[in-house]
């Protein structure tokens, strides 16, 4: 087991990679403390929770609004809870975004942490503090910055992802080596297939060098004041077309990644090769890279994103494999390049 800390500036976080469902109870207090998980890990995984409370919402996006925070509320309430409870998220992207943020806002906030299921959540959901719920589709419009206490990556439980939800993490992992580290997405090209393949070594092995790479970052720049910025590689553009289209979020994340690389090389800041390489490691890992969208409405909904400040927005672009850099573009420029 590997342990990666995250010191932030209200409370720190400890990356536990490696370590198993089974020795969550090492973490957590012994009572007052509740788990929220979803249908899916439930039916898998249950007879591996501590025994203790357990709320189980509906898999997928469409649950994490606030309609199923205000639920969750309700529950725990009735369950007892109070200002020295602690909260447990078992589950992927969807599940520790929310119950951090419930964690965060129930009576002005408890401690709370996870155990990350999905590759996704393992490299980036869980990790940084970072917790929120959608609003009308548009995802993420409400939240907090708050670090769990502990994330638990426990690598055996990729094996029961479907391909889709690998392929979802794998997006993160890419962007993460796009963002700063070259050596690694040269690994990827020469292993995507065992990668595919549910390598549980290079798994650890890639889940790792996202957490470091995520975690130095967020020390650097908690609320996304400046350097944290880099994260939303792929995310502007992608989480449009995720709205739009309804699409899994890595999918809309590799989507993203290619407008931005294709973006860079219009702007001369990435070559013709480094573009068609990433372009190609997408596509290899079975996702998508092209999108039926109406690019016209994607940048209607882009207008709409959290990352929007006056008539443009903060966005990622490439400089290289392994070498990012925010600009500020206006929405008139991204128009005329779309058009």
């Amino acid at each position: 087991m590997e342990v990666v800390k995250v010191s932030g500036k209200e409370s720190n976080s400890q990356i536990l990679i490696g370590e198993k469902l089974g020795n969550l109870h090492k973490y957590i207090p012994h009572s007052n403390t509740f788990i929220i998980t979803d249908e899916n890990v439930d039916s898998i995984y249950r007879k591996l929770f501590p025994i203790l409370p357990v709320f189980v919402m509906n898999a997928g996006e469409a649950s994490k609004n606030l309609s199923t925070v205000a639920e969750i509320y309700r529950w725990l309430l009735d369950q007892g809870a109070d200002r020295n409870s602690f909260i447990v998220g078992i589950g992927g992207g969807v599940v520790c975004d929310l119950a951090g943020f419930v964690a965060s806002t129930f009576m002005r906030g408890v401690n709370f942490g996870f155990v990350a299921t999905t590759l996704l959540a393992q490299v980036d959901a869980s990790v940084g503090g970072k917790n929120g719920v959608d609003l009308d589709g548009f995802k993420n419009i409400v939240g907090t910055f708050n670090q769990p206490k502990f994330v638990i990556c426990d690598i055996t439980m990729l094996k029961t992802l479907p391909q889709v939800e690998l392929a979802n993490g794998l997006a993160e992992v890419v962007k993460h080596a796009l963002i700063d580290d070259i050596s690694k997405f040269e690994y990827i090209e020469k292993n995507y297939e065992s990668i595919l393949a549910f390598n549980l070594e290079m798994l650890e092995y890639l889940v790792t060098r996202s957490v470091k790479i995520k975690a130095r970052i967020v020390e650097i720049d908690e609320r996304e004041g400046g350097l944290r910025r880099v994260l939303n590689l792929g995310h502007t553009w992608g989480h449009a077309v995720e709205k739009i289209t309804g699409i899994p979020h890595g999918q809309a994340v590799s989507i993203g990644l290619v407008f931005s690389a294709k973006l860079s090389f219009n702007k001369g800041m990435l070559s013709e090769a480094e573009r068609d390489r990433i372009i190609n490691l997408l596509s290899k890992l079975g996702l998508h890279i092209h999108s039926n969208a109406d690019n016209t409405k994607v940048l209607e909904t882009l207008q709409k994103d959290k990352k929007k400040i006056g008539n443009g927005v903060h966005y990622v672009l490439m400089k290289g494999i392994g070498e990012v850099e925010v600009v500020d573009i206006s929405f008139d420029e991204l128009r005329k390049y779309i058009v």
